[in-house]
């Protein structure tokens, strides 16, 4: 494949002084456009009406397109909780934990409107405004509302959202409404009391503590009810579910139908988080997580019923940046309180609109390759899974031994479509790889046919191939998705000139329909 034009950042001199202020993209760099899949991965404006576009082409957490491009933040306004989840632990002053519920300063109202306006300052990606914690935005309604209020004053282009488990929605929709908050997640992990009793100990309800299958009845039907209000308002809404192997893995294909039906717009499972040294529930009582491949399972059987969120990273409550990297050390109130903060609306007008620019570039580069795949009369029915090493940009621009997450891609003759990301840890330390790392590294992404990368040494090179990962470095520093078709094309054509024999890789029998009888 050729070297393919496109428009690098820092080659627009006018934006010179904009790119100085310009955050670094070291969180993901996946990106998707035509193929049928989701808005959380793929659709465009021409899959959408204009007004659902205008409200998804620059949320991260609503468009796999725009999540490389634009950056969220969080603020932890809300402390209390009016529930409780087995695997929940909402500690405090956990900086290097990623996960819900944590934070490291709890914020006022006024605190954390001054902090948006240094983030945005900063940062002129960062789009979207987030409250989804430490405890739950609905419980904390006066803080949570404050805060948006303060916000719409002084920064209206930010996008309002809340992240919610739904016991007090019904209760704020006009509010929800009044203060413009056009993206609300609920988590939802049941619509069957009988499952959510192992799920949630107890819930705070019209001030009284309810516990097993009553309080479940009660939070699905608040849930439900809350989603169906939301959508008759026109409000996007995001249904986030835990997938807890052996208690509701199986149940989260009916709670993806109930939530379709209701008009939820996008459906994200993630991975139950259980390890032992977060003191939850779960964790102390050995539930494990899901493998990434019981992950995909479950989302592919869902994907035929709903549009599936797949670049999820489970933040922070007080996460800044973009998904997949976490700056909240750089703006500490301590911190905040030293900077000179000025609201620049003109620098994030014309970051976006250089965005536009390089979606244009990466589209064109994608619907070229496509066309050639378009015409291949006979694929066979093949599909390969490719794990991509990326800094961002939608570009293969990572060494393998500096990899901590893998993007991972399906292609087969519909195209190529992101499919999930698979964190890892570094493989060189120090400039020598460490063997026993590479052997997890592998285990990771043992179900890919390959590895694109930048750049990759022999010995690495050598153990991917003996485990069958043909490990890919021709196509360094080209866009991902076009350089994962052209793969697939030479690939294919090897196949039918005998030259290889396509395998399926991994846990076939898991990647490829442990829950379709659940469907």
């Amino acid at each position: 494949m050729q070297p393919t034009e496109y428009i690098a950042i820092d080659a627009i001199k006018p934006l010179n002084a904009l790119l100085d202020k310009v955050a670094e993209h070291k969180g993901c760099g996946t990106s998707s456009e035509g193929g049928k899949s989701s808005c959380g991965s793929s659709d465009g404006p021409a899959d959408m009406a204009p007004e659902v576009w205008e409200k998804v082409k620059n949320h991260p957490c609503y468009s796999e397109e725009a999540h490389h491009h634009f950056a969220r933040m969080h603020v932890a306004v809300a402390p209390a909780c009016n529930i409780q989840c087995n695997y929940c632990n909402r500690k405090y002053d956990c900086a290097n934990e990623s996960r819900p519920g944590v934070v490291s300063e709890k914020l006022t109202p006024e605190q954390a409107a001054k902090k948006v306006i240094a983030v945005a300052s900063t940062i002129p990606q960062m789009t979207v405004l987030g409250i989804a914690g430490p405890g739950d935005p609905l419980a904390n309604p006066e803080k949570t509302f404050k805060t948006f209020e303060l916000i719409s004053q002084t920064a209206p282009d930010i996008k309002l959202c809340i992240s919610t488990n739904g016991l007090a929605l019904p209760d704020h929709i006009d509010t929800i409404a009044k203060y413009k908050v056009d993206h609300v997640t609920i988590t939802i992990n049941m619509v069957d009391p009988e499952v959510g009793q192992h799920i949630y100990p107890w819930i705070y309800y019209k001030k009284k503590r309810w516990t097993g299958i009553e309080a479940s009845r009660i939070l699905t039907e608040r849930q439900l009810q809350g989603l169906e209000m939301l959508t008759a308002r026109g409000i996007l809404c995001k249904v986030n579910s835990v997938m807890i192997p052996g208690i509701n893995d199986q149940h989260l294909v009916e709670v993806n139908r109930a939530v379709k039906s209701r008009g939820a717009f996008l459906h994200n499972i993630m991975p139950l988080i259980s390890a032992p040294e977060h003191g939850t529930v779960f964790g102390l009582n050995g539930v494990r997580g899901p493998s990434a491949q019981e992950l995909k399972a479950l989302q592919d059987a869902c994907e035929g019923e709903m549009n599936m969120m797949r670049h999820c990273r489970q933040c922070r409550a007080d996460a800044v940046g973009l998904l997949g990297e976490d700056r909240s050390a750089e703006f500490t109130t301590e911190k905040i309180d030293a900077m000179e903060v000025k609201y620049d609306g003109a620098t994030r007008k014309a970051y976006q609109d250089l965005v536009e620019q390089q979606r244009d570039a990466t589209g064109a580069a994608k619907r070229a390759e496509q066309e050639r795949l378009d015409a291949l009369a006979d694929t066979s029915g093949i599909v390969l899974q490719i794990a991509v090493a990326t800094k961002g940009q939608s570009r293969i621009n990572e060494h393998f031994g500096h990899v901590t997450e893998f993007q991972i891609y399906e292609v087969s003759a519909a195209g190529a479509k992101f499919v999930g990301h698979r964190r890892v840890d570094n493989y060189c330390q120090g400039g020598y790889g460490e063997e026993d790392i590479l052997v997890t590294v592998i285990r990771a992404i043992n179900d890919c046919h390959a590895v694109f990368v930048a750049k990759i040494g022999g010995c690495p090179k050598d153990d991917l191939r003996k485990a069958g990962i043909d490990p890919v470095d021709q196509y360094a520093h080209e866009y991902i998705e076009q350089s994962a078709l052209a793969y697939y094309i030479d690939y294919v054509a090897k196949v039918k000139a005998g030259e290889i024999v396509h395998q399926l890789r991994g846990d076939a029998d898991i990647r490829q329909g442990a829950y379709i009888a659940a469907a």
